[in-house]
C-alpha cells in the first residue's frame, strides 16, 4: 500500500515516532525512532540497538509492527501496521536523513518552548548505533484525536 503525497510528507517531517511491535505471549514492546523513510510502498524507520533492544527483537520474531506519526503542535496523527517487517543495518545515506530528521524534530518542539538541546539529547540517534526495521504497510489510519480517530486513511 502506499502512502497518498501528503500522508508521506507528513510521516517524513518533524515529528514524534514510536514503535510498536510484540513479544512472545503477546507482550507489547515499543521503541522511539529516529527518522523515517519512504522508497515506493516500502517504510523504513531507524531505532536505536540500546534504547529498542527488546523492541528490536520482537519484530525479528513476530516481523509484525504498528508505528504512530503524531505532530506535537496539532497531535495530528497517523498510524502505520505492517507484517514482513525486517531488521538490518541502515544504507548509505541514512545517516543524513536521521540528522534532518533530529533537527526537524527539534523545531516542532522548540515551537512549543522546549529546549533544544533537551530534544536533541532525547531524540539523537548515532547512524552507526541504529538499525533500520523496513516493512510494507497492510493498514493506516487517521489516530488524531477526534470524531476520525480510528477511520482508515484515505489513499
Amino acid at each position: 500500500m502506499r502512502l497518498a503525497p501528503a500522508h508521506a510528507a507528513f510521516v517524513l517531517g518533524g515529528v514524534s515516532i514510536v514503535a510498536a511491535s510484540r513479544a512472545a505471549g503477546n507482550r507489547p514492546t515499543i521503541a522511539r525512532a529516529a527518522g523515517c523513510k519512504l522508497v515506493d510502498e516500502l517504510v523504513t524507520v531507524f531505532v536505536s540497538r540500546a534504547q529498542g533492544l527488546d523492541f528490536l527483537d520482537s519484530v525479528r520474531q513476530s516481523r509484525s509492527l504498528s508505528v504512530v506519526f503524531s505532530q506535537p503542535t496539532t497531535h495530528r496523527t497517523i498510524q502505520l501496521k505492517g507484517s514482513g517487517a525486517l531488521v538490518g543495518p541502515p544504507a548509505a545515506g541514512d545517516a543524513n536523513l536521521l540528522g534532518r530528521y533530529v533537527e526537524a524534530f527539534v523545531a516542532e518542539l522548540a515551537s512549543l518552548g522546549h529546549p533544544a538541546d533537551m530534544v536533541r539529547a532525547v531524540v539523537a540517534a548515532r547512524p552507526d548505533e541504529c538499525l533500520a526495521v523496513s516493512f510494507l504497510p497492510t493498514q493506516a489510519f487517521d489516530q488524531t484525536p477526534g470524531p476520525r480517530a480510528g477511520a482508515a486513511l484515505d489513499r
